[in-house]
């Protein structure tokens, strides 16, 4: 199994990124994926979750209304479209799998992760 997320950068507040996450080696159509983040000193938090089919969405409140996750099965990716983009968003975000069907925003929940992709949002 191998999660390969990209599309991190450094972008000024109020600007937007998309996160990519390309999945290999399982069935990507069968699980639930999310979206976490880790900033230095802090625990991982997740941010956003996608059921197996697309047809379910969640969202942390800090997120949420910002942020927008979706996945392509064709092309085995789940992606992470993030806009008006705050400094308190800057840490290294991380794809994973969820063991089931369906998102949980329970980080254990999850038994692949990918390497991370770092945001930096200045002021």
């Amino acid at each position: 199994v191998q999660l390969q997320a990209s599309g991190g950068g450094l972008v000024q507040a109020g600007g937007s990124l998309r996160l990519s996450c390309v999945a290999s080696g399982f069935s990507f159509s069968n699980n639930g994926m999310g979206w976490f983040r880790q900033a230095p000193g802090k625990e991982r938090e997740f941010v956003a979750g996608i059921s197996w089919n697309g047809a379910s969405t969640t969202y942390s409140d800090s997120v949420k209304g910002r942020f927008t996750i979706s996945r392509d099965r064709v092309k085995n990716t789940v992606y992470l479209q993030m806009s008006d983009l705050k400094p308190e968003d800057t840490a290294v975000y991380y794809c994973a799998t969820s063991r089931t069907s369906y998102s949980s925003s329970h980080y254990s929940q999850y038994n692949y992760w990918g390497q991370g992709t770092q945001v930096t949002v200045s002021s």
